[in-house]
């Protein structure tokens, strides 16, 4: 039964139904008696009625009577109808009482496509463009801006410009809607050259003008173009709106211009804006993502939406800042407000869980992972290799890799990475073949996977095999390349080498350069060459504690104490304190934190106790105190005492009375292990029969039956 019959049936055997509950503001009996409308004119009674319809049962009723009245083939009148139908949700019934219209023309081709534009059902938008130019019905300047929208959203670049084509075709390259709307299509396509060109032919350019080119150059990484035209756009007079605002804070953020953001954050408080939900998401991301985690949170609190951008904002916010915890613990609230999280949550969430280095908390994030929605997304795998490497089980690490059905080259890079973190070298080079044997192309990452891998192995010819081979596909070096080369040469005592190699670079070496430099330096005791780097970090980045930290170890270790008084002192002229050591130990899932002497712990009496039992098995032993490691100016006695309390044995000691036999210790440190603490941490591990993983500021150290993994080589 077709439609048309369907409501002819029903026109005959109308009722009026009762209407009290539908707020409909007449009754039906009043307002289709022929008296009531013999002084208007029908299609303003009818498209009156219409707009005061505000459910879809007055919709059907109106259209009985526009059938019992003949009028079901008026064109104003219907397209009216699909209007009103389209703003009520029921776009079917739109298009139903569009598809029985016999000679449909501009308008009401219009009308539906407006309505599916608006449900956002964007490939019925280009269906019904597409059977209106098959109808040899010409479109008008309201038809161009809801089929661009569409292309635009189904970036159908091929189609958006055969519209183009139509729109010259038909005159309408000088009106300022079609023209916007066109910019828009091209700009959200990623084809900003086109966009720019019609931009810069607009002869009357408003705020939709200049919103659209500043949201395309910053939606697609080029912020610093958006700020170049918004500068422009401040200096005509055009005002800019909220929408804009959005689009320019993204770009200050991208290029982490707080100042700048702060000034737009002021003018969006002149003009009225600051409450807009979106702008309040694009300024909570701003300040978090440039460090300024009490503001953003502030602005976060005052909004408690449940938009995920904005919890994203947050999230991501805390994780790139180094606050893991915060970021866990608004993943956990965000869940258990059922907001569901995207992709860029997840990732934020799996980031923070590697800075925790908690392997419990990167177990419970790979299984949340895996009940979700994203145990196949690529980029999520990705993560959470490089977090079970960083949580130091490389094991784990490879159990997802090996799940990955599709292995790009961020997959193969990420694992290399891993092994390279560990010093797994031999590892990290049978996989590159694997790689290789399987077609997929290296890129950088993979080749600075390598070089670290050999670094951290004593892998010194392959490193430098692989870092001269990066221009066999094409890979150009950077400074963390060159810095992993000076590292490799450093680490293996070829310092003359490695400064021969930083001196001829074809680029102005960075401090990470130097750095490896001068780490290697303190390693081999090599003061002048030393004295020479630091003076380049000072120079390069002098407000980093670290590198007057290792200049002073380089004099300590040579016994140079006139030279650590002289760190000491520039230091403290230009405000500088030396970061605290410390070292967190996972028990049960929880982080406890220890520095050195620390006893501030409940059970510290206990702890202590088990040092003192540690010292006394490590003296049976026949250990022999390294007081090299003190790097202070004290005497031997108060030298070996301080050893015996750095942070990572407190740390072990506690792990021991806290777990059964058997149980492998894993332990963080914020700085490099000292030469005593893993030669006594190579002991502990055999004599009390465990595994500990520590982690220091350089790489993982696996300690078992009085080995380590770095091979003595870190």
């Amino acid at each position: 039964m077709s439609f048309t019959t369907t409501i002819k049936q029903r026109a005959f055997k109308f009722s009026p139904l009762p209407l009290k509950n539908l707020n409909f503001p007449f009754t039906f009996p009043q307002l289709f008696s022929s008296s009531s409308r013999s002084s208007i004119d029908e299609e303003s009674f009818y498209t009156s009625l219409l707009e005061n319809s505000t459910h879809i049962i007055h919709l059907s009723q109106i259209h009985n009577q526009l059938y019992i009245h003949g009028l079901q083939n008026n064109g104003f009148i219907i397209t009216k109808f699909i209007h009103v139908s389209s703003n009520l949700n029921d776009i079917n019934y739109a298009r139903q009482v569009f598809d029985e219209f016999p000679d449909k023309y501009v308008f009401l081709w219009n009308a539906i496509i407006k309505g599916y534009s608006m449900h956002n059902i964007l490939d019925k938008v280009v269906e019904m463009y597409s059977r209106m130019q098959r109808a040899f019905v010409s479109p008008d300047t309201f038809t161009f801006p809801h089929v661009l929208k569409a292309c635009g959203g189904l970036r159908a670049v091929g189609y958006g410009r055969a519209v183009h084509a139509q729109i010259f075709r038909h005159g309408f390259e000088d009106d300022v809607v079609v023209q916007n709307a066109l910019l828009s299509f091209y700009v959200k396509c990623g084809e900003n050259y086109l966009g720019r060109i019609i931009f810069e032919g607009l002869s009357n350019r408003n705020v939709v003008s200049w919103t659209s080119i500043i949201s395309g150059y910053a939606q697609s990484g080029q912020p610093m173009e958006a700020l170049r035209i918004f500068r422009d756009m401040r200096g005509s007079d055009v005002k800019p709106d909220w929408i804009a605002l959005v689009s320019v804070l993204k770009a200050y953020s991208d290029v982490e211009v707080l100042s700048q953001g702060r000034c737009l954050h002021g003018l969006a408080i002149k003009i009225g804006h600051e409450f807009e939900p979106d702008l309040q998401i694009a300024l909570t991301s701003l300040y978090a993502k440039c460090g300024q985690l009490m503001a953003a949170k502030s602005l976060f609190d005052q909004m408690k939406s449940e938009n995920v951008i904005l919890w994203n904002a947050m999230i991501s916010g805390f994780a790139k800042n180094g606050h893991a915890n915060e970021a866990l613990e608004l993943f956990t609230e965000m869940i258990s407000r059922n907001i569901q999280p995207d992709a860029v949550t997840i990732q934020s969430s799996v980031l923070a869980s590697a800075q925790l280095g908690s392997l419990e908390q990167a177990k419970w994030m790979d299984n949340y992972v895996d009940s979700s929605k994203f145990r196949d997304d690529l980029i999520v795998n990705t993560a959470l290799i490089d977090m079970y490497a960083k949580c130091g089980s490389v094991e784990s690490a490879h159990k997802v890799f090996n799940r990955i059905a599709y292995k790009d080259v961020v997959v193969w890079s990420a694992m290399i990475m891993g092994y390279g973190l560990h010093g797994w070298g031999r590892e990290a080079i049978n996989l590159f073949n694997e790689m290789k044997d399987a077609g997929v192309r290296p890129n950088d990452v993979t080749f600075l996977g390598l070089i670290t891998a050999c670094s951290h192995s004593g892998l010194v010819e392959e490193g430098w095999e692989f870092f001269l081979s990066m221009k066999d596909y094409g890979v150009e070096p950077h400074q963390k390349h060159y810095a992993g080369v000076v590292d490799l040469l450093g680490r293996a005592g070829y310092l003359e080498k490695a400064h021969i190699f930083i001196t001829a670079l074809p680029v102005e070496p960075g401090v990470s350069v130097w750095g490896a430099l001068l780490s290697a330096c303190k390693v081999h005791r090599r003061v002048t060459l030393g004295e020479f780097a630091a003076e380049k970090l000072f120079t390069l980045d002098p407000l980093n504690t670290g590198h007057y930290v290792q200049l002073s170890n380089l004099y300590a270790s040579a016994r140079m104490w006139d030279g650590v008084a002289k760190v000491r002192v520039l230091m403290k002229s230009k405000g500088l304190n030396k970061d605290l050591g410390y070292s967190n130990i996972e028990i049960n899932g929880k982080l406890q934190t220890f520095r050195i002497g620390d006893k501030s712990h409940p059970r510290s009496d206990e702890i202590y106790k088990k040092l003192e039992w540690l010292e006394m098995r490590l003296l049976d032993c026949g250990f022999t105190t390294d007081t090299e490691s003190a790097l202070h100016d004290l005497d031997n006695e108060d030298k070996e005492v301080t050893l015996c309390n750095h942070s990572e044995r407190l740390a072990i000691a506690y792990g021991l009375i806290s777990t059964s036999p058997g149980t492998t210790l894993r332990i963080t440190k914020n700085l490099r292990a000292c030469v005593n603490c893993h030669l006594a941490t190579k002991l502990i591990s055999k004599f009390v029969n465990r595994e500990i993983v520590v982690r220091d500021a350089n790489r993982f150290h696996h300690f078992k039956d009085g080995n380590c993994s770095c091979g003595d080589y870190w």
